[in-house]
């Protein structure tokens, strides 16, 4: 399970950064629409994907924790 939840912090950040990047290229190009989808879209899917990265690492982090008593 901790291996699981790694890698799938590892792949949604990196998917995060990449449509972020995505956006913030398209928006600085000039246009409003990349791919089909609006730039904002894409800006907060990116964020999102990035945001579940991080709950991910949280995650693994909270189930190597020793419990406390």
């Amino acid at each position: 399970m901790e291996n699981a939840l790694l890698w799938i912090g590892r792949l949604a950040g990196v998917a995060g950064v990449l449509v972020t990047a995505a956006a913030v290229l398209g928006r600085l190009a000039g246009h409003f629409l990349v791919g089909g989808f609006q730039v904002g879209t894409l800006m907060q899917a990116g964020t999102a994907a990035m945001v579940f990265a991080c709950l991910a690492y949280v995650a693994l982090i909270a189930r190597r924790l020793p419990a406390r008593d």
